[in-house]
């Protein structure tokens, strides 16, 4: 066997486990299974603290850290203020 027929017969090897194992992948894909729903809860206001809602209104925009914007409702600023 000469050295151009051993890297056919290689190459034609590689060739054949490789047409296996797309085979073995074109099965039909798993199956998840599907989350079950969550029984509906009782939905209750959360209920707001004085300090943290005085009465104007503010615009409450978080931020990345959880501070609140303490800008009226409908600023007109680009910006917030957090605090």
């Amino acid at each position: 066997m000469s050295k151009m027929d051993a890297l056919r017969a290689m190459r034609e090897a590689r060739y054949a486990q490789d047409q296996a194992r797309a085979a073995q992948r074109s099965a039909p894909p798993r199956v998840r299974p599907q989350p079950t729903p969550r029984p509906a809860e009782a939905s209750t206001p959360p209920a707001h603290d004085a300090e943290a809602q005085p009465d104007d209104e503010l615009c409450g925009h978080r931020n990345m850290s959880g501070r609140t914007c303490t800008r009226e409702r409908g600023h007109a600023a680009k910006s917030h203020r957090y605090s």
